[in-house]
């Protein structure tokens, strides 16, 4: 494999130490399939990837993998594609929900989200917090029209929960099927999730962002690490309305910082001691979200 471009571009030393990085991926479809290429393809030499899908025909204009690959775990395709980039990359391959795969975070140096589902994500944000491991969430809005790349770092600003409360406004767990193929989603006036989806050059948009964010945090402390404006960028496809009063125009950025919130039910300190001194128990993720009047739909597992 001839790096010579790469590490013209970080450095030797930098190189080498993409090579050591273990990243974890989960969500392997049409964004996370792109990040998982596109961090191959910089130097990284360490993947899990973790996704419960079989790739489908429909899938093949919006993913990495083309139709050789119909009917195969997306996983193990992504797996393969990593391998036929960067033949020297080792790639661990999950074919599972991340709920009973929990242990791939034991030794990762940094988390890609690539799942669309709110619940999945709530889930991944309190293990995260828990491993004290860094992770980068992206989400597509409807039809493309833009996207936004956030960096969580826990206890170093919000957790995923605390951010998604500002920027993701009437959401509730129980509002989303769990089911739905969607890049990420936007939420919609009604609270819900909306499920019309963009074409895949809108979303590797975002996605490359998301990758470039992550390569970014990988190489943090040696001199190709770039300081970023804020914690959250959000990116516009086509004119829209990102700031209020203000329209964004196609391809244009804005940098927002959101802050920790303190009185957070997954990362507020003072809320989490003050419940788990009331009968002793440590909180689950159940007991913090049935405490905000959240509630994942019953039996959402099974469908």
């Amino acid at each position: 494999m001839n790096w010579d471009r790469v590490e013209r571009l970080i450095g030797s030393d930098n190189l080498g130490r993409l090579k050591q990085k273990r990243v974890g991926i989960v969500g392997l479809g049409s964004g996370g399939g792109f990040v998982a290429l596109a961090l191959a393809m910089s130097g990284v030499g360490h993947f899990v990837l973790v996704d419960d899908d079989l790739l489908e025909a429909t899938n093949v204009v919006r993913h990495v993998a083309d139709g050789r690959y119909i009917g195969r775990p997306k996983a193990e395709v992504v797996a393969e594609l990593i391998n036929q980039r960067n033949p020297e990359a080792k790639v661990e391959v999950r074919h599972g929900k991340i709920e009973q795969n929990m242990d791939v975070l034991d030794n990762l140096d940094i988390l890609v989200c690539g799942v669309d589902g709110e619940g999945p994500k709530y889930t991944i944000n309190q293990a995260c917090l828990e491993h004290k491991l860094v992770t980068v969430y992206a989400g597509v809005y409807e039809r493309g029209e833009g996207g936004d790349v956030v960096v969580i770092r826990p206890y170093d600003g919000p957790c995923y929960a605390c951010w998604a409360a500002e920027l993701r406004e009437g959401l509730a767990v129980s509002d989303i099927d769990a089911n739905e193929e969607l890049d990420y989603g936007m939420i919609g006036p009604d609270g819900t999730l909306e499920a019309e989806p963009g074409l895949w050059l809108h979303v590797t948009r975002i996605a490359s962002a998301q990758a470039d964010q992550t390569l970014n945090e990988l190489l943090k402390g040696t001199s190709a690490y770039k300081p970023m404006p804020a914690n959250t960028v959000i990116m516009a496809n086509t004119a829209m309305e990102i700031l209020n009063g203000h329209i964004s125009q196609p391809y244009t950025a804005e940098w927002v910082n959101i802050e920790r919130d303190p009185h957070c039910l997954i990362c507020g300190d003072a809320l989490r001691n003050q419940l788990s001194s009331e009968d002793g128990h440590e909180l689950s993720l159940n007991d913090l979200m049935d405490s905000a009047g959240i509630a994942l739909e019953e039996n959402a597992d099974e469908r």
